[in-house]
This record gives C-alpha cells, sequence and structure tokens, in this order.
C-alpha cells in the first residue's frame, strides 16, 4: 500500500523554547497525508496556532477584570434575563466546534450587573475546552458567587459538529442543558415565569 504522508522536517524549537503548536501542526498536517510545503499550507499552521489560542482564550480571562466593578446597588425584585446569548465552543472530545445561544435570568437581592457583562462570562467560560454541561453550570455558578441573588438560571440550546460531521451525522439534532440555583430551582412559578419568557418573540425596535 503506497504511503501517501508527506516527507516533512518538523519546526524545531531553539534551545531555551518550547515546542509551538505550529510545529506540532505542520507535523500533523504530514501524518494527515498532506504536504506542508505546498502553496496553500505554508502558513497553516501559525493560522491554525492563533485560531487555536483565540478559541481557548477563555483560559486567560479575569473574573475581575470582566466585571470591572460594574455591581451596583439597586433594590429590585423583578426578574432580569438577558437571552439569546450567542456562544461559539470546542467540544473537549473532539475539538470540534458547538455553538448556540444562551438564556440568562437572576432573581436580584441588593446588586445587579452591568447587562454587557453576562455575555462577557459566558465568553469567558466558552471559549475553552468545554462540555456544554459544564459550561451552563459554571456561567450558573459564577453568576451566583458574584452578584448573591436569589436565583440564576441557565439554559443553553447548541448544535454540535461531533454529531453533525461525523459518528452519527445528524445535521439537525439540537442539545438543550439547563442550571437553576436558588428560586428558580424552588420556586416553579419562578422558573415557569422564565420559560415562558425566553421562548416569546423579541418585539421589534
Amino acid at each position: 500500500m503506497k504511503n501517501n504522508k508527506a516527507n516533512v522536517e518538523v519546526m524545531k524549537p531553539r534551545d531555551g523554547e518550547n515546542p509551538t503548536i505550529a510545529s506540532h501542526m505542520k507535523q500533523i498536517l504530514a501524518e494527515l497525508g498532506e504536504d506542508p510545503g505546498r502553496e496553500g499550507l505554508l502558513r497553516t499552521p501559525e493560522r491554525a496556532e492563533k485560531a487555536l489560542r483565540f478559541l481557548t482564550s477563555g483560559y486567560e480571562m479575569d473574573l475581575g477584570k470582566i466585571v470591572n466593578g460594574a455591581l451596583f446597588t439597586h433594590k429590585c425584585d423583578q426578574m432580569v434575563i438577558v437571552r439569546d446569548i450567542e456562544f461559539f465552543s470546542t467540544c473537549e472530545h473532539h475539538l470540534l466546534p458547538f455553538f448556540g445561544k444562551a438564556h440568562i435570568a437572576y432573581l436580584p437581592k441588593k446588586k445587579v450587573i452591568g447587562l454587557s457583562k453576562i455575555p462577557r462570562i459566558v465568553d469567558m467560560f466558552a471559549r475553552r475546552l468545554q462540555l456544554q454541561e459544564r459550561l451552563t453550570q459554571q456561567v450558573a455558578d459564577t453568576l451566583q458567587e458574584v452578584l448573591d441573588p436569589h436565583g440564576v438560571a441557565v439554559i443553553c440550546e447548541a448544535r454540535h459538529f461531533c454529531m453533525m460531521m461525523r459518528g452519527v451525522e445528524k445535521q439537525h439534532s439540537g442539545t438543550i442543558t439547563s442550571a437553576m440555583l436558588g428560586s428558580f430551582r424552588v420556586q416553579k412559578e419562578t422558573r415557569d415565569e422564565f420559560l415562558s419568557l425566553i421562548s416569546q418573540r423579541m418585539p421589534q425596535i
């Protein structure tokens, strides 16, 4: 059987340097049977490293810097909801993307948070190697810790390329995960109100 793997000299790090993602990616391309030296792939290892570092940049994000003091004392007994937050993440099992929307609510006790901070918290956890179940719980636990509200609810809806492109190859299947804390867990009427509100169509503004 003919071996289609291209012969390639792996980029070796200089003394004192650690191997880079790009140097390993060049070898991976060769193992796949490609020629890393052809025109279209010459810069691919560097581009792949840059993309991977961005897609996993959540490991470097700092919660304190994200919140950045945007907590405000406010007496409010109404539910705060931010819905349809787009997120893109990477499945830790196959290193393939999954993407979708998060719907988040909390019941303030003494503090509210700047609305833009909630999607940033989602990004902090989405831009890591993830499980959808863990992502959902991490966002809920973090908001509970930061705000100390009466309760937090998070629902994530996503489609997974590991199901769409390989394995069962079901392109139209979706996954829904939820995390309910505090009042959302123990009070059915609160939970039902949240579910009803996120299912409604947003009005045109």
